[in-house]
């Protein structure tokens, strides 16, 4: 994990097998769905639908699949889906706010808190982990000269295109910054010929350490809860 969300390392990753690819479109496509149904079906005029678009785009999900998922938004039975944030904490204490989309909130809560109780986690009360966490902008380029320089220099200008703080993880570096400054900063890192994409996470105000056997622990969990098909990111202070 890279510290803040799944969806970190999910869009780094190569050649997805079919299932896993087939199963990142629906997760996509729903909350495409969701993002248009708040905030309307113009990316120029909905922030977070823009920053969606932009993560189906990364994930190489078929146009027609993004189109059907905004056409959805206008139907009948979208308002079955209700979107939530579930706290929890995993191996070694660490703790993790997961979202979800789903169309049954009782069955999606049930099979997560079974996940979690196979692997050492447990379901807390709202308000006792999201605390620990702040709602901030990520964009992420992938570098691929990684020369001690080249890092550098990145670094330098992704503070001066308007980044508040960084992280790297492997290849990719992460810039935080204020939600309304995503825009801008990933048109000037694309100016520079620099692949970028945007997201919308919660980050950890502290990060913990735990040991080599918690971090195998929760490395499980963090698949076992991925693969649930009504998680969409998983958040965590690790």
């Amino acid at each position: 994990m890279s510290g803040h969300s799944h969806w970190a390392g999910i869009k780094h990753k190569k050649g997805l097998a079919d299932a896993k690819r087939s199963q990142l479109f629906s997760k996509l496509a729903r909350e495409l769905t969701i993002a248009a149904k708040e905030g309307g079906s113009d990316p120029m005029t909905n922030p977070r639908l823009r920053t969606v678009i932009e993560k189906a785009r990364v994930a190489n999900m078929p146009t027609e699949n993004v189109e059907r998922a905004l056409k959805r938004a206008a139907g009948e039975g979208v308002g079955q889906l209700q979107e939530m944030l579930i706290e929890a904490y995993g191996p070694g204490g660490i703790a993790l706010l997961i979202s979800v989309i789903t169309d049954n909130k009782n069955r999606t809560i049930g099979e997560i808190k079974q996940l979690l109780q196979r692997n050492l986690g447990k379901v807390v009360e709202g308000g006792a982990v999201r605390w620990m966490f702040e709602r901030r902008g990520v964009v992420t380029v992938e570098l691929k000269e990684t020369s001690p320089s080249s890092r550098e220099a990145l670094e330098l200008f992704a503070i001066e295109a308007g980044a508040e703080d960084l992280y790297w993880h492997d290849n990719a570096l992460d810039l935080y910054a204020d939600p309304s400054a995503l825009a801008s900063i990933r048109e000037k890192l694309q100016e520079k010929g620099l692949e970028a994409a945007s997201s919308l996470d919660w980050v950890p105000k502290e990060h913990i350490r735990i040991s080599e056997e918690d971090q195998a622990a929760a490395e499980r969990l963090f698949e076992a809860l991925d693969d649930q098909e009504d998680v969409q990111d998983i958040y965590s202070n690790l």
